[in-house]
This record gives structure tokens, C-alpha cells and sequence, in this order.
């Protein structure tokens, strides 16, 4: 499975930026996001399982976040709004090939992408 993640860059608090990530090779099930700021460990963001019916956030995001697959699941989307400075970070997606529950713990997801930035300032 290869997963290039695409969208990121400098935007202003408040401002929105969607997030793709597109899979190649294997099929992959449930797909999520995951961050990682400087200094600090990755941490889950989203989780989205195949049909794009079941979905995962966690707690910092939601309301703000939307976790979403194309027709065919073979693009990811995170689309960010109300952005906030403590959001600032590299953004990877993951991909698990094997069908199963959305997990939150890196550990579950095989495949993972090179990262995104996104950096958002005050």
C-alpha cells in the first residue's frame, strides 16, 4: 500500500484547509489521520472505515473536522475548519488493509504516508 498525503500548508487561525490523501496498491479498510507536533507524540486525529459510514474523531477535533472517502475509497479527505494555532503540526495519514473496528492507536494502521504540514498561525 502507498499512501501520498497532499493539502497542507500556512494558513491563519479561523482560516480552513482540506487535507487528501490518496491510496495505491492493496486495497485499504479503515483509513485514518494522525498528527505529530515538534517534540511531541503522534497523536490520532480521525479514522474513516472503507464505506465511509463509520466514522472516529477525536475529542480536540470534533465539531471542527471532517473525516471523508470518495466513491471507490481510494481518496481520504480531511477537510479543517476553525483552525487553531495548537493544530499546528505534521499531518500522515494511515491505512489498515485488514477490516476492522476504527482504532485510535497508531499500532493498528500498517501503511502510512510521508506527511503533510500544516502550520497555523495566530
Amino acid at each position: 500500500v502507498h499512501l501520498l498525503e497532499s493539502g497542507g500548508g500556512l494558513v491563519q487561525a479561523e482560516d480552513s484547509l482540506r487535507l487528501s490523501c490518496v491510496a495505491s496498491g492493496e486495497t485499504v479498510m479503515n483509513m485514518g489521520w494522525f498528527r505529530q507536533a515538534p517534540g511531541k507524540e503522534r497523536e490520532f486525529v480521525a479514522a474513516i472505515t472503507w464505506s465511509g459510514t463509520g466514522t472516529y474523531y477525536a475529542d480536540s477535533v470534533k465539531g471542527r473536522f471532517t473525516i471523508s472517502r470518495s466513491i471507490g475509497a481510494t481518496t481520504m479527505y480531511l477537510q479543517m475548519d476553525r483552525l487553531e494555532p495548537e493544530d499546528t503540526a505534521t499531518y500522515y495519514c494511515a491505512g489498515d488493509p485488514v477490516e476492522g473496528p476504527l482504532s485510535h492507536w497508531p499500532s493498528e494502521y500498517s501503511a502510512w504516508g510521508q506527511g503533510t504540514q500544516v502550520t497555523v498561525s495566530s
